[in-house]
């Protein structure tokens, strides 16, 4: 069984003091894609760069302090990747693929754009730029699995509010529609809502640090894990953790039938 969990951390060494590392240790990930690391490689503990048992890879920020991700793995890929070709976003550190024979995975931050209108625009360049590299994925030959932070609510059951929601970032009509394509025509699937189709307050991911958000589990779908055809029909099992709080975001964990 591959299990694979994506998490935003909200910066790693946060999640870290929150007490992320004893809670991965009892759950037999084989994968796990961080977004949002707010640190250069060269800041993190010795723990934190290298978590035991795991093949550790990070695309850093060039501004510190902000965005990135990580690939822990437990068996080492044979290939990693970690840049698209654009200059603006791979600075940003977005994008990380591990390869381990037929399969790759990704770990993916794309752009929020609800702290100014620059930040919207910068997130609909990002949006165009990463559509058809994510199309010529899909129909690479290979299977793959893009796991992260979307910064989209895709469907009205993705998001307690949606209706106070219908014109702020996250729950626009122009990025609900792009996720669309991507699962209409772009050739992924949704896994969770795959397994879960009709799940609500149990699906939300994020929640606001404001208003007692996350007590009143008024969240958002943000985080998850879109899949080829044929492994995206070995998944089994998904689930949120929400017990432990080690971000404004919860931990995605999807068991797929596939072995590494």
């Amino acid at each position: 069984m591959l299990r694979i969990i994506t998490l935003n951390l909200n910066g790693i060494r946060s999640a870290w003091r929150k007490g992320l590392s004893p809670w991965l240790a009892t759950q037999n990930a084989q994968v796990i894609c961080v977004q949002e690391l707010k640190a250069q490689q060269a800041d993190l503990a010795d723990e934190m760069a290298r978590p035991d048992g795991f093949h550790a890879y990070y695309r850093c920020a060039d501004k510190k302090g902000y965005s990135g991700v990580g690939l822990w793995c437990q068996s080492r890929p044979e290939r990693v990747i970690d840049v698209l070709g654009s200059t603006e976003f791979d600075s940003e550190g977005r994008y990380l693929r591990a390869d381990f024979g037929a399969l790759s995975v990704v770990s993916l931050y794309q752009p929020s754009g609800s702290s100014s209108e620059q930040r919207q625009a910068a997130k609909f360049r990002f949006m165009a730029f990463i559509y058809p590299h994510l199309v010529d994925l899909a129909t690479s030959g290979r299977e793959v699995i893009v796991c992260g932070d979307w910064n989209i609510a895709h469907r009205e059951i993705d998001l307690r509010n949606w209706r106070g929601n219908r014109k702020n970032s996250g729950f626009l009509p122009e990025e609900r529609a792009w996720v669309d394509r991507l699962l209409d025509e772009g050739g992924w699937c949704d896994v969770y809502r795959k397994l879960h189709p009709e799940s609500t307050g149990d699906a939300y991911t994020w929640w606001s640090n404001r208003g007692q958000a996350r007590a009143k589990n008024v969240g958002w779908r943000l985080d998850y894990q879109l899949a080829t055809a044929a492994i995206a029909d070995k998944a089994r099992s998904a689930s949120v953790y929400k017990e432990q709080r080690f971000s404004d975001h919860a931990p995605l964990t999807i068991d797929y039938d596939y072995d590494l």
